[in-house]
């Protein structure tokens, strides 16, 4: 009874914990995002998980979806969420008993001049040995290593949950840049293909004028040499068009030019909706994958120091064993076979030759360093989102500037020519005129493409997450 009462004692220490307990931090950001968008365009409260239905494109939201599924690096870190997941399974079998169970067989002859003969028989003749038995075993965790262990693999599930977060925002952002990148070559490759129309027209215009002796060849040579540049535009934006297909299609997992018939018909650039989902700076620590991994990795080393700790104190074991052992296979399991022990075992460490004490040590500096790198990744958040939204809001004002240089420059060109056919104006002021047109037209469809991809980093800035499963 005493033997009991001692042991249930002995396990009621266990509650103790040694080491630091972990606090979550609480980063130091604005009270709100010094905002300058568009005028017309409102703040939403914060960015949809499926932020990138914003962008107003069925086939780049199936695209999206589908990489979110087939895409390797999602796959793998899928997989290690799971690795994570066994791991702690495995560190928290250590808090309960062990028991196992086995049994033997044995012919055997004893020597006749040795010191032990279980058999009794002086070493004349073999016998058997019949085993059964059961044993159990268990760690009182006196000091919470067990605890700050299991701690720190449940962290440590967090830390690569959100690394699975990073990589389907990263991913997702991804197919959405190439995609949008994708649609921008294409909406130049049908700029090219009209002003190609138009310099063939004006390489027409000039032969005829050359053949009715009203132009000399200098017209014609210089009309042939604009529809020559143009041409040769062509194949460096198809090659640029089949470049982010195989892009795309590597991103979903599939093979070069898999999705070629999907995507080479042109589509309009992604418009994103007039809301802008900046949300409060105080979620960002809740919606970036990098911040709550940085947080995860400061929980893990921070119980990673009470493991550490605990190491300096004893550890206590209670193990029991409960079998049956006969010379005769026919009395395995009677009551006088029997045989058991009970009993705790103390594990003291008295010198380690400065182990222990280097590996708080290390513990401790492990710890400081992923508090520095949380208030790090904090920081470049705050300066990534600030720079997201300042590039955000400059590029729909570029924008708009260059929407109406499209619209006067359409209008030059249409007088240029007028005037040249009524031969006031040399054909070199056409030539300039439809030059400035077709850089100017190539800078809006950069410009809106730059418009999608700036809104998309933006989503990546803030955090934009992921539907939780």
């Amino acid at each position: 009874m005493k033997q009991t009462l001692w042991l249930l004692a002995l396990a009621s220490l266990g509650a103790c914990t040694v080491g630091p307990d972990f606090k979550r931090p609480h980063p130091e950001l604005p009270e709100s995002w010094q905002a300058s968008v568009r005028p017309g365009t409102s703040l939403a409260a914060s960015a949809d998980a499926e932020w990138w239905q914003q962008l107003g494109d069925p086939q780049l939201s199936s695209l999206v979806q589908r990489a979110a599924k087939a895409n390797f690096d999602v796959r793998i870190a899928s997989n290690r969420l799971e690795q994570s997941r066994v791991i702690r399974q495995v560190t928290g079998s250590q808090q309960f008993p062990g028991i196992s169970t086995g049994g033997s067989y044995q012919r055997e002859r004893s020597s006749s001049v040795g010191l032990l003969d279980a058999s009794n028989m002086n070493g004349k003749a073999p016998y058997e040995l019949w085993m059964a038995t059961v044993d159990a075993s268990w760690e009182v965790d006196l000091w919470g290593r067990v605890r700050r262990n299991v701690e720190a693999a449940d962290a440590d599930i967090e830390l690569t949950q959100a690394q699975r977060d990073g990589v389907l925002l990263s991913i997702a952002a991804e197919t959405a840049s190439d995609y949008i990148s994708l649609r921008g070559i294409q909406a130049k490759l049908e700029v090219a293909k009209q002003n190609l129309d138009i310099a063939q027209q004006n390489s027409e215009l000039t032969k005829n004028r050359f053949d009715n002796g009203v132009t000399t060849n200098l017209d014609t040579a210089n009309s042939a040499a604009q529809v020559a540049t143009i041409e040769a535009i062509l194949p460096v934006l198809q090659a640029q068009q089949f470049s982010l297909i195989n892009a795309l299609s590597y991103l979903l997992g599939e093979r070069p030019q898999a999705l070629r018939a999907e995507l080479r018909e042109p589509k309009s650039i992604p418009h994103p909706a007039p809301d802008v989902p900046l949300g409060l700076p105080s979620e960002l620590a809740q919606r970036r994958p990098d911040i709550q991994q940085s947080e995860a990795a400061l929980h893990r080393a921070t119980a990673a120091i009470g493991a550490a700790k605990a190491d300096f104190y004893p550890r206590v074991s209670l193990g029991a064993s409960l079998g049956s052992q006969a010379l005769n296979g026919s009395d395995l399991g009677t009551w006088n076979s029997r045989q058991w022990s009970y009993g705790p075992s103390l594990y003291l460490p008295i010198f380690q030759g400065g182990r222990l004490t280097g590996t708080l040590e290390l513990r401790e500096r492990q710890q400081q360093e992923a508090a520095l790198n949380y208030q790090r990744v904090v920081l470049g958040a705050w300066h990534e989102v600030d720079n997201a939204i300042t590039n955000y809001a400059a590029e729909q004002q570029h924008h708009a500037s260059l929407e109406e240089a499209v619209r006067q420059n359409s209008l030059a060109l249409g007088t240029a020519r007028n005037r040249y056919n009524q031969g006031a104006i040399d054909f070199i002021n056409v030539l300039d005129v439809q030059r400035a047109l077709l850089a100017t037209q190539s800078d809006l469809v950069d410009s809106a493409t730059q418009v999608a991809l700036d809104r998309v980093r933006l989503y990546r800035a803030l955090g934009g997450s992921w539907p939780k499963k």
